[in-house]
């Protein structure tokens, strides 16, 4: 599936069976978006990924074994859990 950037560029895209879940750049990412998204099948974000922190910005993304869940990394040190069918978040820790 294509997908188009919202704000920057794509670092990062995975498929997955509802769509391709699309990491942007943080650099000139809007500070009050979330640059973590699903896109679905019909190209129509289905969530945003919620933020441990209002300013945070997603950097680095990988689903985790069990299929249900995945992983994000902020760039002000956030280790992030995340709920693939919704992108809210279950967990969060500060690694700095």
């Amino acid at each position: 599936m294509d997908v188009e950037p919202l704000y920057t560029k794509i670092d990062k895209s995975i498929q997955v069976n509802a769509g391709v879940i699309v990491l942007e750049n943080p650099q000139g990412f809007p500070r009050n978006e979330t640059n973590l998204y699903l896109i679905g099948q019909s190209g129509k974000i289905i969530w945003k990924a919620e933020k441990p922190d209002i300013n945070a910005s997603f950097s680095r993304v990988k689903l985790n074994e069990d299929g249900d869940t995945f992983a994000a990394y902020t760039v002000n040190g956030h280790a992030c859990e995340l709920d693939l069918q919704t992108g809210k978040l279950i967990s969060f820790t500060s690694i700095q």
